[in-house]
């Protein structure tokens, strides 16, 4: 065997083995070699080569806060200043950043927004550090006061730092070139031209590292961002169930993503002509009964949902298009806001806007973010959407379902017989408010039905088949449920109301209506409260029920599926009368039937009652259409009540019948576990004080408003007034019951109130007339 064999020994030591480089001494010969691209050996004029080194060895950090400590105290060194420290200058996200004085990492990094004048002034008087600084940006400027706030008038130095083809800006003759940091000495002992010196050569060789460090940094940014972009998928679609919630979540998130103090979700409406704000400042406007809406060309949500392009503001009082009333209204300060559209597969279907970046600005990092994050926004709301419509689509399956197994088929021998009905069915008092529809025997009461569309002259006017009339009537009155109260007669008696306004008040001849808008509100008044179930609203609400989960969103529960209902016996085979109407009037005719039936929600009324009160004291003008759809509520709403107007006797017998489904409604609560409200606790309701407020601060203020229009009606208001005297007899009564231990139903459902009250109506020769 033969060792080392492979290997070569090595030569004996040789002196001068090492060339010196040319900055170890101070005259370097003009002939030393060129580097391989031709480029002459760097010289070092003013640094020690002994410590650049130890402080590039030193530059070994992950994070470019350290390797800033690092080269702030070289440089402080070197130049022997109070303090050194960096200003980054990011021209991705457009801002100046300050993350380490001298040796003082800072917890929050101090930013400023960084203009491209900014960058180009850099840029241009590099050289002319005087210059360079007398034409600094003012946000630069107003960085350096803010760090150097209890130094003002001592001496600042700033050496920008140069980088060749990392960015946009171009210098005529020269590489693509971008001012990367600008190096700020305060009070430093050595002269400007040493500290420029030191600082390129310093630079020349940190550079590189310290820019990929921050690229670095900005990349392991966005990849979290990304991983909580895929977090905020899994939620998103964990929310597809229910649209407020999941917009609810989307906002959450978004704020959470860019760090903002409020958020605001808009969606267009359907008609593409508002966007409504489903969450607001964090919060939903269903949670506070509000509703926030804005035409979709105004403002700065406006102008993003028309144009489609991102827009983010750095000082919102300064743009045109920001409202400050909202700010005013709400107390809130805006300082700058970032507004970005949402868009589905093919449209914009709404706006995310938000508001105060906590820290600074929304920038260049955030736009991104927003741009990605709109695309699972508009991705989950469409399918939040499309679950909703399926969803919606098998709740009114199943309640079709549910009210053909409840309500039987009309035969037809039962059209027959309504179309051949030979009898008069005239009532001398029928035409009177006074008169009590409730006295019409029940199976004659769909022969009336028609008796007044035809007295109304829709029949003739609008070419109605009568059979297909009568079909129509007929399945309306076993679209009603057995309720004590929301029953047919209940209908009835509100349709009954509705003839005699259109015939005492002439409102087709006098041009409050048209006969369209009549015929429309003749139904609506039949149609209002198809397949009720005896219970409010909020009940619905409450007990997640299947009305509940279908129209909880959009509000008035009970009366959206009212005009379902309605349109669902209207396209059943053989009912729909309005066949003969053109295209126009047809969907002319739905859509008033649909916002009439909406308005027989008293919520409903409250917001448009103002309205109602300065149409009835300045006057009615028939070409203005809101006029014309507050007048329509409103004899929606007198239609609704119109009990209250009949005599005591009746007001009594209906009060029986609506404490018999509030009470039962009571119970259903109590079952569930939930306290009812007093007036539908059996237990605890007093009737007549319930009645007394309902009458006084409800019934006769509406009913005033239409004696206002309309002076036929102000008998009505007088047997209010006298049914308000009868049930404060009435509560003299009760309050004595009571004291038997009887409830309030026992003592109404007795023989001996109707003697006391008519006692007392005996012994009043009229009404008293100080109420209101």
């Amino acid at each position: 065997m033969e060792p080392f064999t492979n290997y070569k020994l090595a030569k004996e030591k040789q002196d001068n083995l090492y060339i010196p480089p040319p900055y170890c001494k101070e005259d370097v010969e003009k002939t030393e070699p060129p580097h391989e691209d031709n480029t002459p050996m760097p010289k070092l004029e003013v640094s020690n080569p002994g410590k650049l080194l130890n402080l590039i060895a030193a530059l070994t950090n992950n994070s470019t806060k350290l390797l800033e400590y690092k080269l702030n105290l070289y440089l402080k060194g070197e130049t022997e200043a109070r303090q050194v420290f960096l200003i980054n200058l990011l021209s991705v996200s457009e801002e100046a950043v300050v993350q380490v004085i001298t040796d003082k990492i800072l917890d929050k990094p101090m930013r400023t927004p960084l203009s491209e004048d900014a960058i180009n002034n850099i840029v241009e008087y590099k050289n002319d550090l005087v210059q360079c600084s007398e034409r600094l940006d003012p946000k630069i400027s107003g960085l350096l006061d803010d760090i150097l706030i209890d130094k003002k008038g001592q001496k600042v130095v700033l050496v920008p730092v140069l980088s060749v083809g990392r960015k946009r800006y171009y210098c005529p003759g020269q590489s693509e070139i971008m001012p990367v940091y600008l190096v700020a000495f305060l009070e430093p002992e050595r002269e400007t031209e040493y500290i420029t010196k030191l600082v390129n050569e310093t630079f020349k060789y940190c550079n590189t590292l310290l820019l990929n460090t921050r690229e670095m940094e900005e990349e392991a940014r966005l990849k979290k961002q990304c991983q909580s972009l895929l977090s905020v998928a899994r939620k998103l679609f964990s929310h597809l169930g229910d649209l407020s919630d999941l917009l609810k979540e989307i906002m959450s998130e978004a704020r959470r993503l860019t760090n903002a103090e409020r958020c605001s979700l808009f969606l267009l409406d359907p008609d593409h002509m508002h966007l409504v704000a489903k969450v607001f400042d964090g919060v939903s406007p269903a949670d506070k009964n509000t509703e926030v809406r804005i035409a979709k060309d105004q403002g700065i949500a406006g102008h993003v949902a028309v144009s489609g392009q991102l827009l983010n503001i750095k000082n919102a009082y300064k743009h045109p298009l920001f409202y400050k009333g909202m700010d005013e209204a709400t107390g809130f300060k805006t300082r700058n806001i970032l507004c970005f559209p949402i868009r589905d597969e093919d449209n914009i279907v709404g706006v995310a806007q938000l508001c105060n970046k906590m820290g600074g600005n929304f920038d260049y990092f955030d736009e991104q973010v927003a741009d990605a994050f709109s695309i699972y926004c508009g991705i989950s709301i469409m399918h939040s959407l499309v679950y909703k419509r399926i969803q919606d689509a098998q709740a009114r399956s199943k309640l079709s379902n549910e009210l053909m197994i409840y309500h039987m088929h009309v035969s037809e021998q039962n059209v027959a017989d309504l179309v051949l009905c030979d009898s008069p069915h005239i009532h001398p008092d029928f035409g009177l408010f006074s008169f009590t529809p409730r006295k019409i025997i029940f199976n004659e009461t769909p022969c009336y039905v028609l008796k007044m569309f035809e007295d109304l002259g829709f029949v003739n006017e609008f070419m109605i088949k009568r059979e297909v009339l009568a079909r129509f009537i007929l399945y309306v009155k076993k679209g009603y449920r057995d309720v004590p109260y929301h029953n047919w007669m209940h209908a009835f008696s509100v349709a009954h109301f509705a003839y005699l306004c259109l015939k005492n008040f002439q409102l087709v001849e006098n041009k409050y209506f048209s006969n369209l808008e009549a015929m429309a509100y003749f139904i609506a008044c039949l149609c209002h409260d198809i397949d009720h179930r005896g219970t409010t609203n909020s009940f619905q609400q409450q007990s997640n029920s299947v009305l509940a989960s279908l129209y909880s969103s959009e509000g008035s529960v009970m009366e959206r599926h009212h005009v379902s209902q309605t349109l669902c016996i209207l396209n059943t085979e053989g009912c729909n009368f309005l066949e003969s109407l053109n295209h126009e009037d047809y969907s002319r005719c739905l859509d008033l039937i649909n916002h009439m039936i909406l308005a027989t929600d008293l919520a409903s009324h409250y917001k448009i009652h103002n309205k109602q009160l300065i149409m009835a004291t300045e006057g009615y003008h028939p070409k203005d259409p809101e006029h014309r759809y507050i007048l329509a509520c409103l004899l929606m709403t007198c239609a609704d009540l119109s009990d209250q107007t009949k005599d005591w006797i009746e007001t009594k017998r209906v009060a029986q019948l609506i404490y018999a489904e509030f009470f039962a409604q009571g119970d259903l609560e109590k079952k569930m576990g939930k306290e009812p409200a007093n007036m539908m606790d059996r237990e605890k309701a007093s009737i007549p004080d319930h009645q007394l407020v309902f009458l006084k601060d409800c019934v006769i203020c509406i009913f005033k408003l239409l004696a206002n229009m309309f002076p036929k009606s102000k008998v009505m208001i007088e047997t209010i007034k006298r049914n308000i005297l009868c049930w404060e007899a009435a509560k003299i009564i009760f309050d004595k019951k009571a004291l038997e231990g009887k409830t309030s139903y026992e003592v109404l459902s007795s023989n001996e109130l109707d003697t006391e009250v008519e006692s007392f109506l005996k012994e009043t020769s009229s009404p008293k007339t100080e109420f209101y």
